[in-house]
């Protein structure tokens, strides 16, 4: 087993009681929530006449169910109203902070927790969403977990985990030109497999990683899950500091001292063993597309679609992936068209983000191509207000994105944004799984931003170092 990573060092720290066979009582030191995974855990608390054991470290947003168009109470889908009130009368009576609409803190949960500082390194990290492995970038263990699983943590702050074994990724070198933060994860899982990560926690490291800004890194501990992950993460820097200071959770004055000194001594050690090591070189790695049903399956925006693999049982995943994505072997990406182009979500939703395409699109003169539906969704209010104030959004606007409030919104479709029928979606969000994005039958290529824009003004796929190539 691995030792004296930072993984080993923070879960140690955090063990309640040992369990037997590698099973663990872990302390919670920070339990985000939202309004699709609580309220039946919030029942269960009321059924056995419990309160929560620690309110202060427990917070709450609204992000799956709210819809992006027009935030009016009530919402015209009556699901997510009722979701809306229950998360409203369950934080009221358990005396829980809610960052609600109205105090124009809301976002996406994995997109506020690292804004407003409550994300830091050195913490166990659990929210109700997979994707929780996101908060990993600051050196923290974060992990997804069951309904019953945030019931446990509300009524003991603590929840039963096993311990992982520690793959470590390496990456060094210089990234090309339009290869983005996405692009490396989408690399990664493509070379591991969908289940590679299964039963491992992984550690980024390498040059590139180091290279890497904040938001970049949360983009590559996001999708870890898509690999089978369950944990993902990097070791705290001086860009994870900079970008935590004065941040309104984070420590301040001697405090600030005290914790920046002990978050340095998280970081994984020089000799530190871990389990398995893996080592990719930056300069391998292109803008990249998914052509499938799960991020395992992906090209180069300017490859083709693979041939068929050699043993039998992938043989049949792969073609029923072929088949319902509707593509032939040895088509060419770039012939792929779109109709849908979503720029958002909780990898890929935040300020940087949409900086980047304003960036490429700024004075091209470029649009969305004809019959492209185009959204530009902000991981939270505060990402929306600081487009606004950039003039961000005159440029989004201006190439024919519609600007939307912020939400999960197109990521998994649990509000009105929606694919409808066949409809193909060039998606910078993290799962290409059928049905994920609201249509039974809709098709999802996951790219990054960059590659959306690229997608959104040639209504097909396309290398974006050719698109925006005067934007270098």
């Amino acid at each position: 087993m691995s030792t004296g990573t930072l993984y080993d060092k923070v879960f140690d720290q955090h063990v309640v009681r040992d369990l037997g066979d590698q099973q663990y009582q872990i302390l919670v030191g920070l339990h985000l929530f939202h309004e699709a995974t609580t309220a039946p855990a919030f029942a269960m608390l009321r059924e056995r006449g419990l309160n929560v054991a620690f309110p202060e470290r427990n917070v709450g947003t609204v992000d799956h169910i709210i819809p992006t168009d027009e935030v009016v109470r009530p919402f015209t889908d009556n699901l997510a109203e009722e979701m809306m009130r229950a998360i409203e009368r369950n934080t009221k009576d358990f005396g829980l902070r809610l960052l609600h609409p109205d105090t124009g803190l809301n976002g996406i949960v994995h997109v506020i927790g690292p804004e407003q500082g409550l994300t830091q390194p050195g913490m166990t990290i659990a929210c109700g969403d997979s994707h929780t492995a996101t908060h990993g970038a600051f050196g923290a263990i974060a992990f997804g977990v069951g309904t019953s699983q945030v019931r446990d943590i509300l009524a003991t702050q603590s929840v039963v985990m096993n311990k992982l074994k520690v793959r470590r990724i390496v990456v060094d070198g210089e990234l090309g030109v339009g290869v983005t933060a996405k692009d490396i994860i989408l690399h990664v899982i493509n070379k591991l497999g969908a289940n590679g990560g299964v039963g491992y926690t992984l550690e980024f490291a390498g040059s590139t990683i180091g290279a890497l800004s904040m938001d970049e890194r949360m983009t590559i501990c996001n999708m870890v899950v898509e690999a089978g992950a369950r944990v993902g993460y990097c070791n705290p820097d001086e860009t994870t500091f900079a970008y935590m200071k004065g941040r309104p959770s984070a420590p301040a004055g001697e405090d600030w001292d005290r914790a920046v000194t002990y978050w340095k001594s998280l970081v994984s050690e020089p000799d530190a063993v871990f389990d398995d090591e893996v080592h990719m070189d930056a300069a391998d790695i292109a803008p990249m597309v998914t052509w499938g049903v799960n991020l395992a399956q992906s090209v180069p925006v300017d490859g083709e679609v693979p041939g068929d693999p050699e043993d039998e049982a992938s043989r049949v995943a792969f073609e029923e992936a072929r088949q319902f994505m509707g593509v032939e072997i040895g088509q060419p990406m770039e012939k792929v068209g779109v109709d849908v182009a979503f720029i958002g979500s909780c990898t890929n939703g935040r300020t940087s983000d949409f900086r980047e395409v304003a960036r490429v699109l700024n004075g091209t003169g470029m649009r969305v191509a004809p019959g492209v539906r185009a959204l530009a969704v902000p991981g939270s209010r505060q990402v929306y207000n600081e487009l606004v104030e950039e003039g961000l959004d005159a440029i989004l606007t201006e190439a024919g994105f519609e600007l939307r409030q912020p939400g999960c919104s197109m990521c998994i479709a649990m509000n009105t944004d929606r694919l409808m029928g066949r409809e193909v979606a060039a998606s910078s969000s993290n799962r290409n799984f059928k049905g994920r994005q609201g249509s039974p039958t809709g098709r999802t290529l996951i790219m990054s931003p960059i590659s959306v824009a690229a997608a959104a003004v040639t209504g097909h796929v396309a290398d974006p170092r050719e698109v925006f190539s005067a934007a270098r």
